[in-house]
């Protein structure tokens, strides 16, 4: 019984954290899914383009939300090919916020707020790393919107299919819940929203407090035998995970979030966690992918393509060129460490603040 308490523990905490990351999506887009969603407004600027991609996504914390819309839209004809590509660029950098948000459950610890910060921040460095390579060579040379537009043509007639989140299944009833009881107390949604938003991030401190304390404890050498001989044994099999896990979970923030207080706690490397978070990149595209097959509109289905295309042509450069990414975001993590107000204030203005006042001059 002594050896089993703590693992029904961890599962039992797990799944708050969990809930926390749903019910902290949920939360941000009763705030702001209005505002994202216009957002959406037609441009010719690639780099407006992008900017709405990652704002969107920081304030709605998915992805798949706005790449979903994007594709809705370029399905209408409210949007074309060249303008979808870059704001789903821009999703990409987006939905990494959330890892990070995650990764402030650490700063009461120096050490562990360095380890955590940095691995979540990886995540964030690749794919700025890959938009910063790709967007003028999709400016002037389209490769991205052509690959996915040859792809687009083979896979037309196949058919689609709809995938539901086990996931999902297990925590969206209680963030229903939680939500319907809010909206008992407050009526407005952005109120509601805020005070949801609060809720979430003391249930993930308590939930990140816990999970540390047991991963130090009885179920320390259990974590990391599993990790070694299962999860991360290889840089092959920890992207494979990656791509599996998100497919089925169909969440990258859920994928990465989970791993930061592995990454806090020492069990997980940066080194051994980054082709697991660029795999999460590329399973976060497959659900989009078969429910736009799903519509049969060629161009929903090369958009939703791009995403995927993106972060193969991403993984292909920098996964041998992993150094560079890795070595960003331990930089950041030794300056969050000496002076932790850093962290919240990277996150505040790389997700919102920049892009919001680069908008507003272009």
């Amino acid at each position: 019984m002594k050896k089993v308490l703590p693992i029904l523990q961890f599962l039992a905490v797990l799944y708050l954290f969990f809930l926390c990351i749903e019910l902290m999506g949920g939360s941000f887009k009763l705030i702001g899914k209005d505002a994202a969603r216009q957002l959406f407004m037609v441009t010719d600027n690639p780099f407006v383009g992008l900017l709405i991609g990652i704002l969107a996504t920081s304030i709605m914390q998915s992805s798949s939300s706005t790449t979903s819309i994007v594709v809705g839209m370029v399905a209408a004809g409210t949007l074309n090919i060249e303008q979808a590509v870059p704001m789903v660029m821009g999703a990409n950098i987006g939905t990494t916020i959330t890892n990070t948000i995650v990764s402030m459950g650490h700063m009461r610890m120096r050490k562990e707020f360095e380890l955590a910060f940095a691995g979540a921040t990886v995540h964030d460095f690749f794919n700025l790393c890959a938009v910063v390579l790709f967007i003028p060579l999709e400016i002037l040379f389209h490769p991205i919107q052509r690959s996915a537009t040859y792809i687009a043509d083979m896979c037309m007639g196949v058919g689609g299919a709809n995938f539901d989140s086990p996931l999902k299944a297990i925590v969206k009833p209680v963030v229903e819940q939680l939500t319907a009881w809010g909206q008992q107390i407050v009526s407005n949604n952005q109120a509601l929203g805020i005070m949801l938003v609060v809720l979430a991030l003391f249930m993930l401190v308590f939930a990140l407090s816990r999970m540390v304390k047991i991963m130090r404890g009885a179920m320390a050498a259990k974590l990391t035998v599993i990790v070694d001989r299962y999860l991360f044994t290889s840089t092959a099999r920890a992207f494979i995970i990656g791509i599996l896990v998100t497919a089925i979970v169909q969440s990258s923030s859920v994928t990465t979030s989970v791993v930061v207080p592995l990454l806090g706690t020492g069990i997980v490397t940066i080194e051994a966690a980054f082709p697991y978070m660029i795999g999460a990149n590329i399973g976060t595209t497959i659900t989009a992918i078969l429910a736009s097959l799903v519509t049969g509109n060629p161009l929903a289905v090369t958009v939703a393509l791009c995403h995927l295309v993106f972060n193969v042509f991403g993984t292909a450069i920098f996964l041998p060129l992993r150094a560079l990414p890795i070595w960003m975001a331990r930089t950041l993590g030794r300056a969050t460490a000496k002076r932790r107000w850093v962290g919240p204030t990277y996150v505040v203005f790389v997700f919102f603040v920049l892009p919001a006042i680069l908008m507003w001059l272009a």
